[in-house]
């Protein structure tokens, strides 16, 4: 196993250690990821290889050591690059705490999880199956069902005696034939769903995706089999970091309405958020990770 290690800088206020908090809660990602003390080790997929990353806090950032079968420096570069993006560490929240400053309900909050970056899906694709798999289903039946798609893919790597398996990229799964993913996922109406995602995903631009203008972008996903309104905006804020939407989520109301003490629609938490402009997905994923 070769080994590289490179630094991954992040914007200021950064604590990794509420990082760790939220991935250590993520159970859609256990089977990939592991979390020991200040570190979290992650398998990923990254220029077509299968690299294990050890991530863990240094002056500025992070330092992340990659393990892989093969480093050459494309797989590195894309490696690095996903990892800053997952954990959103170029993120600016100066908006975010201006603006809470003046929210008297929100300030305890904020100053709880400052520094706190978003913590993404590994890619937007594994956002958008797992917005499908969980839809209306218990969380450990969407896990199995996620977890099983990774079975026909040998992107499983042993690290320390640990194993740490990376989801597929988007080439993987569209390679299984008609019907495979519903049999795997044991369900024919998500399997099909999925199938039908992934086959439109081989012509998403990421890229675009990440930058282009927010209704834009959520056609495109909302163009796509079993992606509807929901699903687009959960994939935009937890895939992609595009913060312009509040979710319109029960659970999203549940956990503002406890954190602000008092009984809140959805509506309300929806009008709460546009004070926040750009920053309403970010203020909802703070009232998510704080309850």
């Amino acid at each position: 196993m070769r080994t590289e290690t490179v630094a991954l800088p992040a914007t200021a206020p950064f604590a990794w250690r509420h990082s760790l908090r939220f991935a250590a809660g993520f159970k859609a990602a256990d089977d990939a990821q592991r979390v020991a003390g200040d570190t979290l080790t992650r398998a990923l997929r990254a220029d077509g290889r299968n690299v294990v990353a050890v991530l863990a806090p240094a002056d500025g950032g992070l330092t992340c050591t990659l393990h892989g079968p093969e480093l050459p420096a494309s797989t590195v570069r894309a490696a690095a690059d996903r990892l800053a993006f997952a954990f959103s560490l170029d993120d600016d929240l100066t908006g975010l705490y201006a603006l809470g400053a003046n929210d008297p309900d929100f300030a305890p909050i904020m100053e709880r999880l400052h520094g706190y970056h978003q913590v993404k899906f590994a890619t937007p694709l594994e956002n958008a199956v797992w917005a499908i798999l969980a839809q209306r289903t218990a969380l450990p039946v969407a896990v199995r069902e996620k977890n099983a798609l990774t079975t026909p893919f040998a992107d499983t790597l042993t690290l320390d005696g640990a194993r740490y398996t990376a989801f597929p990229d988007v080439e993987q799964l569209a390679s299984l034939k008609p019907g495979e993913i519903a049999e795997l996922v044991r369900n024919r109406r998500k399997g099909e769903y999925v199938a039908g995602m992934v086959r439109g995903w081989l012509d998403i631009d990421e890229d675009a995706l990440r930058h282009a203008p927010y209704q834009e972008a959520k056609d495109a996903l909302l163009a796509l089999p079993g992606i509807g309104a929901w699903s687009a905006a959960f994939i935009l804020l937890r895939g992609l970091g595009r913060t312009d939407e509040t979710p319109d989520e029960k659970q999203l109301a549940d956990a503002a309405s406890r954190l602000y003490g008092r009984p809140l629609s959805r509506e309300q938490v929806q009008r709460m958020g546009a004070r926040y402009g750009p920053w309403q997905g970010y203020w909802a994923h703070y009232l998510r990770a704080a309850s």
